[in-house]
């Protein structure tokens, strides 16, 4: 199977990574902070703000690959701070409510100075056959950088 790159200018990007890979029915999202594509900041100072920008990246990528929320099957969390855990949480149930992916939570190893967290999900799409995204291959240069 050929690895299709995905690009989309509602997430932040930058050359040195690609936003998310598709490979037959599984697409891997990079890892995401809640950084505004728009306005390249933090979209806030608070988990909620940083948690809610981070998953929206997410869904962004995701659905630039062909996929939705619903197919998201693993999430994983890097806190810069494990004191944030009740506020990601608080964010991160709002957009998994029911039948939420596995998810694993962890201590980001190399903190930045006001990054709360970064988040990096998976999806698969059983059973379905998944098209191309028109006008995205793995030699189209990055829409943005940051």
């Amino acid at each position: 199977m050929k690895k299709q790159v995905i690009r989309t200018e509602e997430a932040p990007s930058s050359p040195l990574y690609s936003q998310g890979v598709r490979v037959g029915s599984t697409i891997y999202v990079a890892g995401m902070a809640g950084i505004d594509a728009a306005t390249k900041q933090l979209a806030g100072a608070t988990i909620q703000e940083q948690t809610r920008q981070a998953l929206r990246n997410c869904e962004a990528i995701v659905k630039a690959g062909g996929g939705r929320l619903e197919d998201v099957v693993q999430v994983t969390v890097l806190l810069a701070n494990p004191a944030d855990f009740a506020g990601m949480n608080e964010e991160y149930a709002k957009v998994f409510a029911t039948e939420p992916p596995a998810r694993a939570v962890a201590p980001e190893p190399r903190r930045t100075s006001h990054r709360r967290c970064l988040l990096r999900h998976a999806c698969y799409f059983p059973g379905k056959r998944i098209e191309p995204v028109s006008g995205v291959s793995r030699d189209d240069p990055p829409t943005n950088t940051w």
